[in-house]
């Protein structure tokens, strides 16, 4: 059984040496940083599968943190914020982290969420590496996403998704027309009971707006208000 690597970065010594106890209860192996240029430095020197950040940090934040880290790694992330705000939710989610966790939180809450993403992770890791003899390619339109290769096209431009974005744009575009509920969404792409579904509404607008000529008079991703989303037909 693979051992996972998990990095803590937060400047509260007490609540990263408490996160850091729980986390080797459940054998995985831990880093820790108190700032994200300490975690920065972490991630380089060591193979990590996921980092839970603290958003308030000195020196580096873990926004500032979050948004590096995404240029060149893909592991999930998983933020933490001391405030149950929306907009530290939006920027979070908006940056590149794949889920967040409002303080205080019960240390079951954390590993449920760290448990769930290092499942989608490696489900997605060994579907990227594992290469089929038959493509599986959607084209909608000037939009093209291949399940195979694990890439999105838009007018022939390459376009980046994180791993929780390519799943649910995979999904919408399997069935085009069809409406699935953020609840539905949620269930099919983190497989398991829905538990936080306004972190679609976030996934989606990020998928707009990386996918759509005009994100405000989408042409692909449409809401279907108090219902839920779909893919278009294209004519």
């Amino acid at each position: 059984m693979e051992q996972y690597n998990i990095l803590i970065v937060e400047d509260d010594k007490e609540i990263r040496d408490g996160i850091e106890i729980f986390l080797k209860s459940q054998n995985y192996q831990v880093y820790k940083a108190a700032d994200g240029i300490e975690g920065l430095k972490v991630i380089e020197e060591n193979e990590i599968h996921l980092a839970i950040v603290d958003i308030m940090m000195p020196r580096m934040d873990g926004v500032t943190m979050t948004m590096k880290l995404r240029e060149k790694y893909e592991f999930p992330v998983i933020m933490l914020s001391a405030k149950s705000e929306e907009t530290d939710k939006v920027i979070g989610l908006n940056i590149g982290a794949d889920d967040y966790v409002t303080k205080p939180f019960t240390p079951l809450e954390l590993m449920a969420r760290v448990n769930s993403q290092l499942r989608r992770y490696t489900k997605f890791s060994n579907q990227n590496s594992t290469q089929q003899p038959n493509d599986r390619i959607y084209v909608i339109g000037g939009l093209e996403l291949n399940e195979d290769t694990v890439e999105v096209f838009v007018d022939g431009r390459q376009v980046k998704m994180t791993p929780i974005e390519f799943k649910i744009l995979a999904l919408l575009m399997r069935s085009p027309g069809r409406v699935y509920s953020a609840d539905e969404i949620y269930e099919r792409v983190w497989n398991e009971k829905a538990i936080n579904t306004d972190t679609i509404m976030v996934h989606v607008r990020n998928i707009r707006d990386k996918i759509e000529i005009n994100p405000k008079e989408p042409k692909y991703l449409k809401v279907v208000w108090g219902v839920g989303y779909k893919i278009e037909k294209q004519p």
